[in-house]
């Protein structure tokens, strides 16, 4: 919880008050912290915070990378899109902000996410497009976590963030427990773009919370594409590196 706009007009008896009984909590374990969106020690070294070296095609994290090597699977099926950045590698605290922002209503953790997320923005990005629920998913959350995401990467760079360009025109079963084929199947022509203007000639990056297979990704950078977009990378909270078999 972001206590600054109450503090700013509390006297300093009364923020030492509240600041005693609402601490700042960690956003992985809940115990208290100094600041709003840091990570006790234990959560912090049990994330993996993602960067160069890595691959020029998809970003994948190498241990050693000269300028333009691709990995041996851009190699063999060059990506469309113009990389996946990732801020952390999928583990298990990753996991559980992931699953606190989508299933438990804590929508502060979107800015915890964006935050490490911004360092990463490529910097000829002009629009940030989250990735779109189907308005009946939309409905029964009550939020996308894709689109608060993007508007925290936005409000840290300045970079627009528009969450009404990208439409998701059916549902789509759930992507856990599927196989690669399965996954690409179930979104294939799942996405349209709503305003072609907005990404016409633009750099636009893809913001979604975990990069599971890559079958989401690919089919909303098929659709930007197709509507003209300059390129599209994706930008996302966690990626799942080593076959770990996280929901897409």
């Amino acid at each position: 919880m972001d206590l600054a706009p109450f503090a700013r007009a509390l006297t300093a008896p009364m923020r030492l008050a509240v600041a005693w009984a609402l601490p700042p909590r960690c956003p992985g374990c809940g115990t208290p912290v100094a600041e709003d969106h840091r990570f006790c020690a234990r959560c912090w070294h049990g994330l993996r915070f993602l960067g160069p070296p890595w691959c020029a095609g998809c970003c994948a994290p190498l241990p050693y990378a000269a300028e333009g090597q691709r990995c041996a699977g851009c190699i063999a099926r060059p990506p469309r899109h113009a990389g996946i950045r990732a801020a952390v590698a999928y583990g298990a605290v990753a996991r559980g902000i992931a699953l606190r922002l989508k299933y438990g209503g804590r929508l502060g953790l979107a800015d915890t996410m964006a935050r490490p997320m911004a360092r990463l923005l490529p910097p000829d990005a002009e629009l940030l497009v989250p990735v779109p629920l189907h308005r009946w998913r939309l409905w029964r959350r009550g939020f996308n976590q894709a689109a608060l995401i993007a508007i925290g990467v936005g409000a840290l760079t300045g970079t627009p963030a528009n969450a009404r360009v990208l439409m998701r025109g059916r549902a789509t079963a759930p992507l856990r427990g599927m196989g690669p084929r399965e996954r690409r199947r179930a979104v294939r022509g799942a996405f349209t773009v709503a305003d072609q203007c907005a990404v016409k000639g633009r750099v636009v990056v893809l913001v979604d919370d975990v990069h599971t297979s890559g079958a989401t990704a690919d089919a909303c950078t098929a659709a930007l594409l197709a509507a003209g977009a300059a390129s599209v990378s994706v930008l996302c909270w966690a990626r799942v590196l080593d076959g770990d078999g996280a929901a897409d």
